[in-house]
């Protein structure tokens, strides 16, 4: 395992809950969860519609601020535990409060309070929305984003199922959210294709997007990421845990980063494909021969792309310069 620290740009607070957690959490509430974990107590399930839904019926337990709170705290400890010096986060008003601002409010500064006691991380949110809801949903969260953008909140994305609408039906929160000086991200390019990835770009004219990497599928497009600079938050683990690529070998990633296109490594929801940011970047020296120079040149590239303040930045660089 590389011990340069890391930059993690792509995680999602609630998938990355330790499935030992909303276990607690449910025997605590009294919540049935059948079908939601394997007979080793891990999360189950079998295709990403299906990781979908588990991911949801795991979220019913989180039920307010404290929740979200302690949440938060057994998420950081654990990329605290790989090494992750900075991490951005996507949290949804959707399972923060319904999209009620007062009560997205509530959620948010208990999350960022949780943060603030875990000095050797630093963490920012991004508002996410959740594509499958649909745009008018999409509008309550980027109004949550907009009343609450600055210091903790620097960023407004979109997940969920990428095959539902395109890009472009969710412009007006995108836009809501960029005049309320937020940075933008959405998935694409997981299963939408290349297509989906241009879109992205032209329609919603974000600054980084999640996952990206069919994008290799049309190498006009691999150029303009390059050439505009356009960051992708590459997760391989979980592209082949769901399936997009069949193995390692098979993900673009290097073929990507060869081409120029400015590439991060994130977990994504590491308990739901077994994995690390550390064994992400084991993985990807056996594959592909990644030493510690390129590790470290991905993770300046990352902490570059962060949705953070200037001096949160040059701290993050300072850190991330070679010792000899």
């Amino acid at each position: 395992m590389s011990t340069i620290p890391k930059v993690e740009l792509h995680l999602h607070i609630e998938g990355a809950a330790p499935p030992a957690f909303i276990r607690g959490l449910a025997q605590e509430k009294g919540v049935n969860l059948d079908g939601v974990f394997n007979d080793d107590g891990s999360y189950k399930f079998e295709s990403f519609n299906q990781f979908l839904s588990v991911y949801e019926a795991a979220c019913t337990v989180l039920t307010g601020p404290e929740e979200f709170a302690r949440l938060t705290t057994a998420v950081l400890e654990q990329s605290i535990a790989q090494g992750v010096i900075y991490t951005e986060a996507f949290l949804s008003p959707d399972f923060c409060g319904g999209g009620d601002v007062g009560a997205w409010r509530e959620y948010m500064n208990a999350m960022q309070e949780a943060a603030a006691k875990l000095p050797e991380i630093e963490m920012r949110g991004i508002v996410t929305c959740i594509r499958h809801f649909g745009p008018d949903q999409a509008k309550v969260a980027a109004k949550c984003a907009a009343e609450t953008a600055g210091g903790f909140i620097t960023g407004f994305g979109m997940g969920g199922d990428e095959m539902v609408g395109t890009q472009g039906d969710y412009a007006y929160s995108f836009d809501m959210a960029r005049e309320a000086g937020l940075r933008l991200t959405t998935h694409a390019g997981e299963w939408g294709g290349a297509d989906s990835v241009w879109q992205a770009v032209r329609d919603l004219k974000v600054d980084r997007v999640g996952h990206g990497v069919q994008a290799i599928d049309d190498l006009a497009l691999v150029d303009h990421l390059a050439e505009h600079g356009i960051v992708l938050e590459v997760c391989p683990g979980s592209n082949v845990a769901l399936g997009v690529y069949p193995d390692w070998r098979s993900h673009p990633i290097e073929k990507l980063r060869e081409r120029g296109v400015p590439v991060t490594v994130s977990t994504d929801d590491p308990p739901f494909f077994h994995t690390t940011l550390s064994a992400e970047y084991d993985r990807l020296a056996d594959t592909f021969g990644w030493d510690d120079e390129v590790v470290r040149e991905v993770n300046v590239t990352a902490a570059k792309a962060a949705f953070c303040d200037t001096v949160t930045r040059e701290k993050l660089l300072k850190t991330l310069e070679p010792t000899t």
